[in-house]
């Protein structure tokens, strides 16, 4: 049997569309982890990357700690904060913020930093003070490259959510963990498809959001 058949198979089974088990219901879970990782991530990077991408200083500091969190094995840490604050959501959220941050982080600094000086110099010269400089002439400019970086961090968090299954929570995770348990290969591919689409309609709806609120002078550019 080859893959096309088993997604065939799982998409065209009804049970799989019902009850707590159903797509609607995982698919559900696995966003609803996804965006609260990636919202505590952006609440911790985002303004870091802004103030020290502003100020432009921290940067070796931020690319070691980016580094460093970077290294660290998302599973392996789930288990370590399974063992540490047992079950719950803790120990899922945690590995997931930890690789959200670094991109969100360096791709923030870097794009507040790079931003043409001269825009920059005119509006310290009209007597703007460093908030409204930063918020009024340096983030429209940066505003892709901080999309980016969001945008990489929420595929990366969409593609590795499926380790809550590994801690007996929900998600798309329950399919794969679960199918190589029972070695029902069925549910493993239909799982493994189903977050690949969640990962592509991410990238899509990051296309939808740069074509919203980044000005089209800045997206040209």
């Amino acid at each position: 049997m080859n893959v096309l058949h088993f997604i065939n198979a799982f998409f065209s089974d009804s049970a799989h569309w019902h009850g707590y088990n159903g797509i609607p219901q995982r698919v559900l879970e696995h966003v609803e982890y996804s965006l609260m990782a990636l919202g505590i991530a952006a609440g911790i990077a985002l303004p870091v990357g802004l103030v020290t991408g502003h100020a432009g200083r921290g940067g070796n500091a931020l690319s070691f700690a980016s580094t460093a969190v970077r290294a660290l094995p998302s599973y392996g840490l789930l288990v370590l904060m399974f063992l540490w604050f047992g079950l719950g959501l803790m120990p899922v959220m945690i590995p997931l913020v930890a690789l959200a941050v670094p991109p969100i982080l360096v791709t923030t600094y870097e794009a507040v930093r790079t931003v043409d000086p001269l825009p920059v110099d005119a509006a310290r010269g009209m007597g703007m003070g460093p908030v409204s400089v930063l918020f009024q002439v340096e983030l429209p400019v940066a505003l892709p490259l901080i999309l980016s970086g969001l945008r990489s961090a929420a595929i990366q968090v969409v593609s590795t959510a499926t380790i809550a299954a590994a801690v007996s929570f929900g998600g798309l995770g329950r399919y794969i963990v679960g199918g190589l348990a029972a070695r029902d290969y069925e549910t493993v591919v239909g799982g493994a498809t189903l977050v690949a689409l969640l990962a592509l309609l991410t990238l899509a709806l990051f296309w939808l959001i740069n074509r919203i609120v980044v000005s089209p002078g800045v997206r040209r550019s």
